[in-house]
C-alpha cells in the first residue's frame, strides 16, 4: 500500500467516481473497491468522497439554466421555490440519519475486507431489487411527463436516499429505485436524483473535508486531490447526458444485472483479502 496518491492513482479514481456517479451502480463501492486494488493509500474514504465535488459541479454545469431560472424565480414564482423546498425535503432524512450515524458506520466497516464483502452484497441485492421495481415495460408510457413531484414523495425518496449510507447500495440506485416505487418516470426520477446530489454530495464533501481534512493531507496532495476532481468532473458531465439520453428509450434492469456480476466477482475477490 502506498503512503501516498499518486496522480495516477487519482486520474483511475477520478474517471471511476465520474463514470459511476450518476448510474444506479454505486460510486462509492466502486471507488473503495478501486482504491484497493490499485493499491491507493488508504484515507478512510476521505480521498473518494472529497473528488465527489466534481460530479457536484457537473450537475450545476449541465442544469445551469434550469437552476439560474429557479433560483432567479425564487422570490415571486411558487413553482419554483417548491422546486427548492421539495430538494429540502428529499435531502434533510439522510443529513440528519448521516450525522448520527456516521461514525458509527465508520467504526463497523473499518476492516477494509469487511468492507468489501459488504459492498459485494450490496450490490447484488440492489440489483435484484433494482430488477424487481424497474420489471414493467410500459412504466414510462403510464405515466405523465409533466407529474409534480409532491413534498410527500420528496420525503420518501429521502428516506430511500438513507441507505446509501451503507457502501455498495449507489445514492443514485436508491434514490431513482425510491421514485419508480412512487410513480415517477425513469427520467423524471434519474433528473431528481441529479438535483439531489448537488446539497447531499455538496454537504458530505465539505463535512468530509473538515472532519477529515488532516488525514486526507497526509497521504494525498492538492495536486492528486484536484487532478481526481478535475477528472471527475469532465467524466461526471459525459454520464449525465449519456444516462438521460438512454432512459429516455430503455429500463435499468441492464444497471440490475451489472450489479450482481460485479457483485459476485468482488466477492470472489474478498476471500484473497484480510481484515
Amino acid at each position: 500500500m502506498n503512503e501516498q496518491i499518486t496522480l495516477l492513482q487519482a486520474l483511475i479514481l477520478g474517471v471511476v467516481e465520474g463514470i459511476t456517479e450518476f448510474l444506479p451502480i454505486s460510486s462509492t463501492g466502486h471507488l473503495l473497491v478501486a482504491s484497493q486494488w490499485i493499491g491507493a493509500a488508504n484515507t478512510a474514504g476521505t480521498f473518494e468522497i472529497v473528488i465527489q465535488a466534481g460530479a457536484v459541479l457537473a450537475v450545476l454545469l449541465f442544469y445551469r439554466r434550469e437552476l439560474w431560472e429557479r433560483a432567479r424565480g425564487f422570490p415571486g414564482d411558487w413553482n419554483a421555490r417548491r422546486f427548492w423546498f421539495t430538494l429540502l425535503v428529499a435531502f434533510l432524512p439522510a443529513a440528519v440519519v448521516g450525522l448520527a450515524f456516521n461514525d458509527l458506520l465508520d467504526a463497523l466497516f473499518e476492516a477494509r475486507g469487511l468492507q468489501v464483502r459488504v459492498i459485494g452484497w450490496a450490490l447484488i441485492l440492489g440489483g435484484v431489487v433494482l430488477w424487481w421495481v424497474d420489471r414493467s415495460p410500459g412504466r414510462d408510457a403510464s405515466t405523465p411527463a409533466s407529474q409534480v413531484i409532491t413534498f410527500r414523495q420528496a420525503l420518501w425518496i429521502g428516506v430511500a436516499q438513507c441507505f446509501a449510507l451503507i457502501p455498495g447500495v449507489s445514492r443514485s440506485g436508491a434514490t431513482i429505485v425510491g421514485g419508480l416505487l412512487l410513480g415517477l418516470s425513469r427520467r423524471q426520477a434519474t433528473e431528481f436524483s441529479f438535483y439531489l446530489s448537488i446539497p447531499t454530495l455538496g454537504a458530505a464533501t465539505v463535512y468530509t473535508l473538515i472532519k477529515n481534512y488532516d488525514k486526507l493531507v497526509e497521504v494525498g496532495s492538492v495536486g492528486a486531490l484536484g487532478l481526481g476532481t478535475l477528472v471527475a468532473f469532465i467524466t461526471s458531465l459525459l454520464a449525465i447526458g449519456w444516462l438521460l439520453n438512454y432512459v429516455s428509450r430503455n429500463d435499468f434492469r441492464g444497471f440490475a444485472v451489472y450489479r450482481v456480476v460485479v457483485g459476485l466477482a468482488i466477492l470472489a475477490w474478498s476471500g484473497t483479502l484480510s481484515g
